[in-house]
């Protein structure tokens, strides 16, 4: 991207007034300062989301993180290390289960909350735009993609894994059941093991070991006279053998993705290390047998994919969609470090701990918590128990440590004046009327030393 002479334009709101929370319904608890993005670069999108910024179309917002009602922490995966859980296998194989054998789970699942994007980021016309200077854009408008389900829903990705990944059951006491009731039964009396019987196995490794003997049995039949490896019996199985499975040729459903470029402040930019599609914003459409089910909205950023949306048809709400695209988007951000090494992690939005239907999120691990007061990255394991104690945590634990992007000096932010790119300094020598210096102070403290001096700040 060296050589990029495009800007970013924003307009800054400030966050003084609460709005309604769409997690704990607060009318007033919710409070976050916003901006509106006329256009927007990459790169500067991607340093403003490591700074706890979160796009909902045009309109950029941070929440307030220890004033606002249910604190939004970002949360990031590594791609590349990513390991599906239980849960994530059940839903990749119960999306198998569908389109080989056209078996429909009946209802929707439980773990499949339906979060409202409208609600959670505060306003979302720019009260304050000049429209002679700036051209603001209308909203993204994919009619003509859904028009074969235009009961499509908007939603977020917010779709909880519910299952546990050990048993309840499997923890309790031994219980013996008697006509349909549960009654513990007492130990009885013995002598010890048996010395004359062999000694018990977990079920675990009997599983394995019958497996494995299934595999040699097969090898055998086929004429290859070779045992299987340790690295080979112990490797854990990847999230895309999961997803590529082989169906039958004569499956009761076509399952088809396609990738498209849509309209949002960001970009579309290319550069020779980066992604072959370059980067920017795009739908990935969903096709089952020639229909749209689904539309997710990503981002392709120069580190990360980040999530941004999912709509998809109510019909399918038993598929657990949501949970599906997300594991397709984390396979497809593996894909894409191949092309581009940088390019490694997948962005989920925001981790919510006092919402319980929210911590869905921390299951896609390893992955990481932005720490709201500097800016680093700290393990979701190390955070939790700080979140179980209160809403809003610092969770890095160096007293000492502050935000190491801090722009020190307010005269060298960039504005936006009478179509003129000029510092911060340049600008209070121009202007007339009240003096702005306090909101300047506040925007260029919240989006760092590196946007404020390249992100053009408007100024009617």
């Amino acid at each position: 991207m060296a050589g990029n002479k495009s800007y970013t334009i924003v307009e800054y709101f400030g966050g003084d007034d609460g709005y309604r929370c769409g997690y704990c319904k607060n009318e007033k608890g919710n409070f976050s300062h916003g901006m509106w993005s006329h256009t927007m670069t990459v790169q500067d999108y991607q340093d403003l989301i490591d700074r706890g910024w979160r796009r909902s179309g045009k309109y950029v917002y941070k929440p307030i993180m220890n004033k606002t009602c249910c604190p939004q922490y970002t949360i990031r995966c590594h791609a590349l290390k990513f390991q599906p859980s239980k849960s994530h296998k059940k839903i990749l194989k119960k999306i198998s289960k569908f389109v080989s054998k056209g078996e429909l789970p009946k209802g929707q699942d439980d773990g499949e909350p339906m979060d409202s994007v409208c609600e959670e980021a505060g306003p979302r016309e720019p009260a304050k735009v000049c429209q002679s200077e700036v051209k603001c854009a209308a909203s993204i408008d994919i009619q003509k993609e859904v028009a074969e389900c235009p009961d499509s829903t908007e939603v977020q990705k917010e779709v909880a894994d519910v299952a546990p990944a050990d048993s309840e059951a499997s923890r309790k006491d031994p219980v013996s059941v008697t006509d349909g009731r549960t009654t513990a039964t007492a130990p009885k009396p013995g002598v010890g093991a048996d010395a004359s019987r062999p000694p018990c196995r977990k079920a675990k490794d009997l599983r394995k070991e019958r497996r494995l003997q299934k595999e040699q049995m097969r090898q055998d039949a086929d004429g290859v006279s070779s045992s299987p490896t340790p690295s080979q019996t112990n490797q854990p199985k990847p999230l895309e053998d999961f997803i590529c499975e082989s169906l039958p040729d004569n499956s009761s459903h076509c399952l088809e993705f396609r990738r498209f470029l849509c309209d949002s402040p960001l970009e579309a930019e290319y550069s020779p290390d980066g992604p072959e599609m370059g980067y920017g914003s795009f739908h990935q459409q969903y096709w089952l047998d020639g229909r749209i089910v689904a539309v997710g909205v990503i981002d392709i950023l120069p580190t990360c994919v980040s999530s941004v949306y999912l709509y998809y048809h109510p019909d399918f709400a038993s598929l657990s969609l949501g949970s599906y695209s997300a594991l397709r988007e984390i396979a497809f951000t593996r894909q894409l470090q191949k092309q581009s090494p940088k390019l490694s992690y997948y962005y989920l939005g925001f981790y919510i701990h006092s919402c319980p239907k929210m911590r869905y999120k921390g299951q896609y691990r390893p992955s990481d918590l932005l720490c709201p007061e500097t800016f680093v990255w700290v393990p979701i394991e190390r955070c939790v128990p700080h979140l179980e104690n209160s809403r809003y945590a610092r969770f890095n634990q160096d007293p000492d440590a502050g935000d190491a992007r801090v722009l020190k000096d307010v005269g060298r932010a960039l504005v936006l004046y009478r179509r003129t790119v000029m510092p911060y300094v340049a600008y209070t020598r121009k202007r007339k009327g009240p003096g702005d210096e306090t909101e300047v102070q506040q925007y260029a403290g919240l989006v760092g030393q590196d946007c404020a001096e390249r992100i053009l700040l408007y100024r009617a």
